[in-house]
């Protein structure tokens, strides 16, 4: 197949992926991408080698790695904590998103943004629940200035690896090229890629701008991205309320299926509420949740007031939602008074969930009382709370007479869903959400490791400086070793770092990097930018307008790390056809990949709150339409000050 054609061939893939994420919403990305890859194999735009290498890319490595991190810090408790002291006493929207923006686009600097987000959706909910604000009018703003913190650093989002990753490939041909006319070798005695190289870009241009064809430090986006994050908080946060829908249908659904439980936790020694009242406890701000009274050995308190101070060893009880148990069993040192084994052992924290179960009349626990019932001898379980319609229950849950239709809540071990969800005991078995135990114990190492790493990525231009090479160079090393830790210190059990990881995602920039290669090794980049030139003329500012604006558009519609792979190329190819320092152009690309703001399906945050925030999509373009214009204005100007042509 001739040069001709398979530009065409290239070009043509492209145009059917594009269009049938467009036509099939549903449509795997990392399918069609890899469907792409096959098809260039097969026609031999690329050797099966080099369509592979995308798959072993350091930004795939780098990528896993921070997922594995996430996980980590949120099975320590670290991410629930940071939650939890979020929004406080915040009484307005405008606060709460004030409150956020900090937290958010520091936070999503350094760790991957779709974790962030989940971690914050169902504290944003629970907030809105108690305030009674729709969640509509914060879940859209969480999503964009988590994509605004992500443009902060290198490490922030996984498009910035995908560009960093193809600089250090060119970076690396250039320097083998320089060093061979420094020793005299001839075209036939270069490498292949080295020898496409040569042949693709002009030898004094490659010479030439050897230095701005480097790979990114941590910081170098930040001179653009964190002037672009800081306009696009501030227009979030003073025009928040304009821009985002209100939709209060959906407060009457958080009030939907409010099955109340009622609860008895022990607070144990080390307790993080110990000696705090219980407003500065924050447990009159969990939305759904009711303190009923604080038993202290003989004594009992009630009605409580927010000034009363928790002790060691009280015995606080509460008529609350599932989601709302759920967040009093992540505070450290606060455990179900039912039974507190698994607590008091850490390290089985991470393998026990909680489970709802509805007892049937032929239960031979019926007619019993939970202490009588021994559940951890029969089920190996403990009950955490009871729900039983119309009735006034107890409030020593170990003294309730159990009967037919009582729905329990339990503590449990791994599988007890498998195991006992076909048992004659129980009508329905169904485990709950978001409900694994923290390793509350390991918060602190978790903490220091991740701050290691975040130092280690901090200190490579000093690295650089006093002349270290290698592996301490690398950032997909530095997270590899940090993620390798938190594994072997048991901050993530290992079954937790597998699912961690995100097959879907790691595809797609495997595929998207071979399919950016192919682009580039058929010279359809070079055609491209032909064209791009012959529309625009030969003013570098009008090509860089061009290509972040193409940018943008394509990553509003298809996946953001496949647009960053395909344009890196043309973006070289139109800095050498113009002559002038491909740098600008380069981070015109990484910016623009990365901000999506105008429709759900550009990027994973903003697909995520579209369900809980009942959104439809002219409402991103709507709230995302005057921030992308904002940002990417400051983007244009910035780029060229920053990096010049």
């Amino acid at each position: 197949m001739n040069s001709t054609a398979q530009q065409i061939l290239a070009l043509t893939a492209i145009v059917v992926v594009f269009l049938t994420l467009q036509l099939r919403r549903n449509a795997p990305t990392e399918v069609l991408f890899s469907a792409a890859l096959a098809i260039f194999v097969l026609f031999g735009l690329l050797s099966p080698e080099q369509a592979w290498q995308g798959y072993a890319n350091p930004a795939v490595i780098a990528i896993a790695g921070l997922l594995i991190v996430s996980s980590a810090l949120r099975n320590t408790g670290v991410l629930d904590s940071i939650g939890r002291r979020l929004l406080g006493n915040v009484k307005t929207e405008t606060g709460a998103l004030a409150r956020l923006s900090g937290v958010l686009v520091v936070s999503s600097a350094f760790l991957l943004n779709t974790a962030i987000v989940a971690m914050l959706l169902p504290v944003v909910i629970s907030w809105c629940r108690q305030r009674h604000v729709t969640p509509s009018r914060l879940l859209l703003p969480i999503s964009y200035l988590a994509i605004l913190g992500g443009t902060c650093t290198l490490v922030g989002t996984s498009t910035n690896f995908v560009i960093n990753g193809r600089l250090q490939d060119v970076a690396r041909e250039v320097d083998e090229l320089a060093a061979a006319e420094r020793g005299g070798l001839t075209d036939e005695q270069l490498s292949p890629s080295v020898a496409k190289l040569a042949r693709q870009y002009p030898r004094q241009w490659l010479m030439a701008r050897q230095d701005q064809l480097q790979p990114m430090g941590l910081t170098d986006i930040s001179w653009v991205g964190i002037p672009c994050a800081l306009a696009g908080t501030l227009l979030l946060i003073f025009l928040s309320r304009r821009l985002m829908p209100n939709r209060t249908e959906l407060l009457d659904s958080l009030d939907e299926q409010r099955r109340e439980y009622l609860v008895e936790m022990l607070v144990t020694p080390g307790c993080s509420l110990t000696g705090k009242t219980v407003e500065e406890g924050g447990l009159r701000h969990l939305p759904g949740l009711f303190l009923i009274e604080i038993g202290r050995g003989n004594d009992v308190i009630a009605p409580v007031s927010p000034s009363d101070r928790i002790r060691q060893n009280d015995r606080l009880v509460f008529t609350g939602v599932v989601a709302t148990i759920i967040d009093l069993e992540k505070i450290p040192g606060l455990v179900p008074a039912a039974d507190i084994n698994y607590e008091i052992s850490p390290e089985k924290a991470d393998s026990r969930s909680l489970v709802e179960v509805v007892l049937s009349p032929s239960s031979p626990l019926v007619g019993t009382t939970i202490r009588q019932a021994n559940f951890r001898q029969f089920y190996g379980a403990a009950v955490v709370a009871v729900h039983r319609n119309g009735e006034r229950l107890p409030t020593k849950i170990g003294d309730i007479e159990l009967s037919a239709g009582d729905t329990l809540l339990l503590q449990t071990q791994q599988g007890f869903v498998r195991s006992f969800r076909n048992r004659p005991d129980f009508y329905l078995v169904s485990s709950v959400e978001d409900s694994v135990g923290r390793r509350h114990d390991k918060m602190l190492l978790a903490c220091a490791i991740t701050l290691g790493l975040i130092a280690w990525l901090f200190l490579m231009p000093l690295f650089k400086w006093l002349g270290w090479s290698g592996s301490l160079l690398s950032p997909s090393v530095a997270i590899l070793v940090a993620a390798l830790t938190l594994v072997i210190t048991r901050c993530v059990s290992v079954a937790d770092a597998r699912r961690a990881i995100d097959l879907p995602m790691l595809l797609t920039v495997g595929a998207a990097i071979g399919v950016g290669r192919a682009v580039n090794e058929c010279g359809a980049d070079q055609t491209v930018a032909v064209f791009l030139i012959n529309s625009v003329g030969t003013n570098p500012y009008m090509g860089l307008v061009v290509i972040f604006a193409i940018t943008v558009c394509f990553t509003e519609m298809i996946s953001n790390v496949a647009v960053a792979a395909t344009m890196f190329y043309i973006a070289l190819s139109l800095a050498s056809q113009l002559d002038v320092s491909p740098r600008p152009f380069i981070m015109a690309v990484t910016l623009a990949a990365s901000l999506s703001f105008i429709s759900p399906i550009g990027y994973q945050t903003n697909l995520m709150v579209m369900g809980p925030g009942g959104y439809r999509p002219r409402d991103y373009l709507r709230a995302g339409l005057p921030l992308s214009l904002i940002v990417g204005t400051i983007a244009l100007v910035l780029i060229p000050l920053i990096w010049r042509f």
